[in-house]
This record gives structure tokens, sequence and C-alpha cells, in this order.
């Protein structure tokens, strides 16, 4: 190697970063499908939109689906990725406990929330006059909430830029409340949240080691 050449470390949380970003992307665009519904107030109005737009509306909750369950596995697999042992003055093995916690909670309210759209694609109707059962969302929302906090906490102990443990730790508590006192939120902040993550996690280098980094000096090599 040529001793002018400036040292690359590796990228140990790219291909995590990378699926979570897909899956938050993969949701967005499900969700959008048909975007004006979300905000629309009136009930019949609702309707009258989804049934204009019926093959759209399925085909984006199957998107939302599969961007659902993507979410978590990248975050598994940014668990994983966590080597255990003191870097750089940080502690991986917390952040790696922490990480896998995260993933753990975000896996656990999946599946409530894929139950959640297929229920929008399959009733229309129940969908857009608000009949279904809050409770899978509320329960999906409080698992997403408290994954957020694991892993805002678990980002902090890590050396990537600071702002990407401290935007979700501090959104936890803001979204927490949010959920507490409307009964709702939209769940597109969670995902803004995740996706942000990962874009950090896909950027970040892992500065070399020392004794990486002065191989070349050794005579045997």
């Amino acid at each position: 190697m040529n001793g002018n050449q400036p040292l690359q470390g590796s990228k140990p949380y790219q291909q995590a970063g990378a699926v979570i970003v897909a899956a938050g992307a993969c949701w967005g665009l499900g969700i959008s499908f048909v975007g004006n519904v979300h905000a629309t107030p009136d009930p019949a109005t609702r309707l009258a939109m989804l049934e204009r737009h019926r093959g759209l509306w399925v085909a984006g909750q199957f998107l939302a689906a599969a961007g659902t369950m993507a979410v978590p596995v990248g975050f598994a697999r940014f668990a994983q990725s966590i080597r255990s042992g003191p870097a750089n003055g940080h502690a991986k093995g917390p952040a790696k406990t922490l990480a896998a916690g995260a993933a753990a909670a975000l896996l656990a309210g999946a599946p409530l929330f894929v139950v959640a759209l297929a229920d929008r694609a399959s009733d229309l109707e129940r969908f857009a006059y608000r009949r279904g059962s809050s409770w899978p969302f509320l329960t999906y929302s409080g698992l997403h909430i408290g994954g957020l906090a694991a892993l805002g906490a678990g980002l902090l102990l890590l050396p990537l830029k600071p702002w990407s443990g401290i935007t979700a730790a501090t959104s936890a508590p803001v979204f927490a409340a949010i959920l507490a006192g409307t009964k709702d939120i939209p769940p597109f902040v969670f995902y803004l949240v995740e996706t942000a993550v990962g874009v950090q996690l896909m950027r970040y280098v892992e500065p070399l080691a020392p004794s990486e980094d002065n191989t070349d000096a050794l005579p045997w090599r």
C-alpha cells in the first residue's frame, strides 16, 4: 500500500442500513398510492376515493406490509453487525443488546400492523368509517416507540454521529405523548426516523484500529 494514500476503514453497517432505507421507501410508496384518503375527514368521501382506486389501494397495502416486515430485519442485521467489545472509547456490548432489543420490539409489532393493512385492503368501508378495532394499531405503535427508545440509546453508545441516536431517543417520548394524548399517531413518523438512521448506518465508516493501520510497516508483510 502506498503510504501517501488515505486509509479506508470498513462499513460494517452498510448492508443493514441499505435494508432499512429500502424497507422505509417501500412502506412510504405503498402508503402514498392513494395518499389523499388519509387526509380526507369525511368517511363517505374516503370510501368513494377507495372504491375508485381499489386496485391501487390494495397494491399499496401489500407494499406497505412488505416494508413493515422488512424494517425489523434491517435492524436485526444491524444488531448482528455490532462486534462486542470496546471501540474508540465506546461500549459495543450494551449497544448490541439495545439494538437487538429494538429489533425484537419492531419485529413483535410488525405483524399487528400487517393485519391492520390486510383489513384495510379487504374491507374498504370499515377502514373509511374507522370501524376497526384500535388495539392492534395502539400495541404496534407502543412497541415501535419502545424500539425507538432502545435504538436511540444503543446508537449513542456507538461511534456514529450523535444526531442519529439523539433523534431516535428524543423522538420516543414525543411520539409516546402524542399517542397517549390522541390515541392515534401517523406511522410515517416512525419510518421517517428509522430511514434517517438507515442512511447514517450506510454512510458510517469504521476507523481502522492502530494495529491495522501499521500493517505495511511490519517486516514480514
